[in-house]
């Protein structure tokens, strides 16, 4: 017992990471990664090669930006762990889903609206809605599957960024959360980039469980201002830059 107490005492020292780390790591990611979908896509810029293939700054950047969302969804489920107050944190969540779809349509489809996909806040309001369904019928596992299956044929129809991969990555994310490695293994699969998004578990399991020093609804909501705001300041660099 005091071998096994003293293990977990060694590793508990390699959780440096708070919740606010996580969330400027995967914000810092995501903004690389659209950064070089808007900029650098038409026109990459090649690196170096090696054994015949050619690494280019667009794929490098890309694979950066992998890490984002596998960080993002780690956080959805600490907040429905930590919240308050859960009802607003899925407004929270929707309504920013709705208030970035016009910058989002901008940036990928050059129009205000379009119906060809969704922005990543809807892919996060479905999964945490999942999750809040998943812990409110767990006695009730019919009730709990029918939910379960019917968001995640809204998140089919939705067309949501990541997919229904992206929703089920939420769901497993939050059912494998006392089972570290295997919630990175099964997370990995989920995900079409595979190995490159399982770099985000490197941060993830470096989480100390704390919040960190982002306090305060102006500090909080502005991690949720910056993702409509972002893609629109892009929109308009690429238009008239």
């Amino acid at each position: 017992m005091e071998e096994v107490k003293t293990r977990t005492q060694n590793i508990d020292k390699f959780r440096v990471l708070s919740g606010s780390w996580l969330k400027i790591i995967a914000t810092a990611a995501m903004l690389i990664d659209h950064i070089a979908a808007v900029f650098l896509r038409s026109d990459p810029v090649a690196l170096f090669t090696v054994f015949g293939r050619t690494l280019t700054l667009y794929a490098l950047l890309r694979g950066i930006g992998r890490i984002a969302f596998p960080i993002y969804a780690f956080l959805i489920t600490e907040g429905f762990i930590h919240t308050g107050d859960r009802k607003r944190y899925g407004i929270s969540l929707a309504l920013f889903a709705l208030i970035s779809e016009v910058p989002w349509d901008l940036v990928h489809h050059d129009k205000f609206f379009s119906i060809a996909s969704q922005n990543v806040f809807f892919t996060l309001f479905l999964g945490y809605l999942a999750i809040c369904m998943a812990e409110k019928y767990r006695e009730k596992p019919f009730i709990q599957a029918a939910w379960l299956i019917g968001l995640l044929i809204v998140s089919l129809l939705l067309r949501a960024d990541y997919g229904i991969s992206g929703y089920c990555f939420i769901v497993f994310m939050y059912a494998l959360r006392e089972r570290e490695l295997l919630r990175a293994v099964i997370g990995c699969g989920f995900l079409s980039s595979r190995w490159k998004a399982g770099l985000a578990f490197i941060p993830i399991a470096l989480y100390n469980g704390k919040r960190g020093f982002i306090r305060g609804p102006v500090a909080k909501y502005f991690f949720y201002v910056f993702y409509p705001l972002h893609l629109l300041v892009l929109y308009l660099i690429k238009v008239y830059c």
